[in-house]
Parts: structure tokens; C-alpha cells; sequence
């Protein structure tokens, strides 16, 4: 026995304000509007990446499962959650939230 509980299987529940994401797989390779190709392995200083929040603790409040999350790649926790490799954030650690709900009167301030 490794000491590694088995959690296939078994629902998981976000706690407090944490977060679980999956990072965009486009993150990757991205082409420059003047249409240079740039691969994933190109480091770019402080650049910000998308996900999509798939479960969220009982203390967040401004983000749902399914919305698009903004986040710093530098601030995030990975954990293999059924095979797939996710992150978790706190929720202050979100910079920026994408969704259907969101009302246009808050404006984009990318």
C-alpha cells in the first residue's frame, strides 16, 4: 500500500474558495495577428491562460461550473482528478470570469 487513497469514482466537492479548472488545450500553439506562428514552448513573461471552471467551493462567488476563468499559470496547483490533469485555484485568483450571464453594463477592461 502506497499511503495514495483510490478516488476513482468517488464524487469530488470543491472546498471553501477553491476552484478546479481545466486548462484550454488551444493554450498551446497560437498565431500572432500578423500571422506568425508561436509554439506552446515559447515563454512569454506573466501571460495569463484560460480555463474552464468544473467545480467550484461552497465560499465562490463570482464564478460556476462551466464558466471560462482567466488565471495566471504561476499561481495554480495540479492535482489528476479520474485521469484528467486539472488545477486548482483560489478564487481571488481569478482575474477575469467569461460566461453566458455575465451583463454587458460591466464592461471589458482587458
Amino acid at each position: 500500500m502506497t499511503g495514495v487513497p483510490d478516488t476513482r469514482g468517488l464524487p469530488i466537492k470543491m472546498l471553501h474558495d477553491r476552484i478546479l479548472v481545466a486548462r484550454r488545450t488551444e493554450d498551446g500553439e497560437r498565431r500572432s495577428t500578423g500571422g506568425i506562428l508561436i509554439p506552446a514552448t515559447a515563454q512569454v513573461a506573466k501571460r495569463l491562460v484560460w480555463g474552464e471552471a468544473r467545480g467550484v467551493g461552497s465560499s465562490v462567488r463570482q464564478v460556476k461550473v462551466g464558466d471560462q476563468v482567466l488565471f495566471s499559470p504561476e499561481d495554480q496547483h495540479e492535482v489528476e482528478v479520474h485521469g484528467e490533469d486539472l488545477i486548482i485555484l483560489r478564487e481571488r485568483d481569478v482575474h477575469a470570469v467569461a460566461a453566458e450571464r455575465i451583463e454587458e453594463q460591466t464592461g471589458l477592461y482587458l
